[in-house]
């Protein structure tokens, strides 16, 4: 009985292994690519705003700025667009920080505008599982959401 158990048991670790490896093959993000109309306003904002790294990027035109947002992830700026249109904030992209209290401290220095969802409120939005988040928008009003989630 008890190696019965324990063959169960291997097996059930194996296939849980298995589908781990599996669900990790499927699709990640590579990059995003966000189209904008000043290069540099863009820029500066996602270097010393959002504090990204900037990587080199290999076109070398000046339409171009690349950062890093994760091990294997990063964000293209790139010149172009004839002007900065509204977006509904529905249509966003999500970083995580350590610590929310320090970004948003670092926002007020900055004197960058973020809120809640409802844009009504400087306190941070608060998820039903408990992740806190606050939303502002860059240069060409794409909105950003920043959160504490650990992952």
């Amino acid at each position: 009985m008890i190696k019965k158990t324990i063959v169960f048991s291997l097996f059930f670790l194996l296939i849980g292994g298995i589908m781990s490896a599996a669900a990790q093959d499927g699709p990640r993000v590579g990059h995003i690519a966000l189209y904008v109309k000043d290069l540099n306003k863009s820029a500066d904002f996602y270097r010393n705003v959002m504090q990204l790294k900037e990587i080199p990027e290999p076109f070398h035109d000046g339409k171009h700025v690349w950062f890093r947002t994760g091990e294997h992830s990063q964000l293209h700026v790139i010149q172009g667009a004839a002007e900065v249109e509204a977006h509904d904030i529905n249509t966003h992209y999500a970083y995580s920080v350590s610590n929310l209290e320090t970004f948003t401290r670092h926002l007020d220095q900055m004197h960058v505008k973020y809120g809640n969802w409802k844009q009504d409120s400087k306190m941070p939005q608060l998820r039903p599982d408990g992740v806190k988040q606050v939303y502002l928008q860059d240069p060409d009003n794409f909105w950003i959401e920043v959160n504490d989630d650990k992952f």
